[in-house]
């Protein structure tokens, strides 16, 4: 009774609730790209309402049929923000994520077959490399008891399975820290997370981004570059991975290929936010359960219920649903992607809501999946929510961790094969400690992360 009143009652942390003034003024104060502390405790009530006091108007709306409006929009009128495209462009180029239109439709139909459920299937193969090698990666550090950054551990178990997965091979440690900090750096300090540009700025303004964040995106694309030309020339047709089915993509309508660059665009979409916004869920997810031994045990019970202690097969981790919903429910309360931004080209009238020309619209799935109007007990853990004798009652379009409507993730699928197979195979082996669990808190920056690293160690769970 007192573990399940204890599970029922887990609030891991959050930014307090102030005032929009007070939300500006803490923002302005720490000064660390924060974004989250600029929410202020109208967010996660009001359907709609103005973040601080800005030159060109931010909104945020959290009705979910006035969401599904505007991400449905074509991109004529609430394309992808002008902050976001500047701020993404020197890693991602023109790809997918940043695209409206057309060009965004072109890119869409011809990468979606590489993510279909036979690729997927495929794919597995590659996941469960990458997390045997770093089941025993762990099982030498629950001898030693050493800590280790679990933040950096889930970034870098997520960047091999993406290497294996998309290009068929594995990723050494070395180059997994060289783009882990490259990204870091690039989190840090690119031009959408400075807040006083947010307040001052007007809209369009390009923003130079700083010589450091210049210098990691060379790196980081120069490191895709590389893994791409081992497809490309003579080794066309030596592989049956993502990367091979994306080169051998054509347009349609004019049967043209991707180019060199447009691929190092759109497979380092799939290299970065297909590694990075899993790791951010998996860290937070690890924390967790960490701290909630009951949830831990429920895993572990429901793997050897569904494998007897046979491995874990593609199959079998589509039917892990508690699994699935511990991951769903970290997806949540710590969404990746905290914000999806849009800019209104003209003044518009969004559900009886006044948007002015230039006003960045922001969608934030944060502040709709722990709305107040949409989720009893939002701040609350609680995977049981998603199980299905609690999933239907879930309002539509209120959980949108992978976007909505025609801009939903093409990786979704993928993403959450590849989290539930982790939960299920780290749970299974290991019992997770932290020391410091009570300084922890999240930021949003260009994905929810902890504000500070965690550290964490392991002990070989006996049964």
């Amino acid at each position: 009774m007192l573990a399940e009143l204890a599970r029922e009652t887990y609030v891991p942390p959050r930014p307090a609730l102030l005032p929009p003034v007070a939300a500006l003024v803490r923002t302005m104060r720490r000064g660390d790209g924060n974004l989250l502390n600029l929410l202020p405790a109208a967010a996660y009530r009001k359907r709609a309402c103005e973040l601080g006091y800005s030159r060109r108007s931010i909104k945020l709306f959290n009705d979910p049929e006035l969401v599904r409006q505007i991400m449905g929009d074509d991109g004529s009128l609430f394309p992808k923000s002008d902050l976001m495209v500047g701020a993404l462009e020197e890693l991602i180029g023109t790809s997918i994520f940043v695209t409206d239109g057309e060009i965004w439709a072109r890119q869409r139909r011809m990468i979606e077959p590489a993510f279909s459920m036979m690729r997927l299937n495929l794919a597995f193969a590659a996941m469960e490399g990458a997390v045997e090698t770093y089941t025993r990666k762990l099982s030498r550090l629950a001898v030693t008891g050493d800590e280790f950054s679990l933040d950096f551990a889930m970034s870098e178990l997520t960047a091999d399975i993406i290497c294996r997965a998309v290009f068929s091979v594995p990723l050494s440690s070395g180059v997994a820290r060289d783009i882990f900090e490259d990204f870091a750096i690039f989190e840090r300090n690119t031009g959408q997370v400075k807040v006083w540009r947010l307040i001052v700025d007007p809209a369009w303004k390009k923003v130079r981004q700083a010589d450091d964040v210049l210098a990691a995106c060379e790196r980081i694309r120069s490191h895709i570059g590389s893994l791409i030309d081992t497809h490309l020339g003579d080794g066309v047709g030596k592989y049956n991975d993502i990367a091979s089915a994306v080169i051998a993509s054509r347009d349609a309508q004019t049967g043209e290929a991707f180019t060199r660059d447009e691929l190092i665009d759109q497979l380092g979409v799939f290299f970065l936010a297909g590694h990075e916004t899993t790791a951010s869920a998996l860290t937070w997810a690890f924390y967790i359960l960490a701290q909630q031994p009951d949830i831990l045990q429920r895993i572990r019970d429901e793997v050897a219920e569904q494998t007897g202690g046979e491995p874990l097969t593609f199959d079998v981790v589509k039917k892990l649903t508690f699994t699935r919903s511990v991951f769903r429910e970290t997806m949540r309360l710590y969404p990746p992607l905290t914000f999806m931004p849009r800019v209104a080209m003209d003044r518009a009238n969004i559900g009886g809501f006044k948007v002015r020309k230039g006003a960045l619209i922001m969608i934030s799935p944060w502040t709709l999946h722990r709305h107040e109007l949409y989720w009893e007990k939002p701040d609350v853990f609680d995977p049981d929510r998603f199980m299905p004798r609690r999933e239907k009652d879930i309002l539509k379009g209120s959980f949108i961790p992978f976007g909505s409507g025609p801009h939903t993730c093409v990786g979704a699928g993928f993403a959450t094969i590849e989290a539930v197979l982790i939960l299920a195979r780290l749970a299974s082996d290991f019992d997770f400690r932290i020391e410091s669990h009570d300084t922890v808190r999240p930021a949003a920056r260009m994905t929810t992360r902890p504000a500070k690293e965690i550290f964490m160690s392991v002990r070989q769970h006996t049964v």
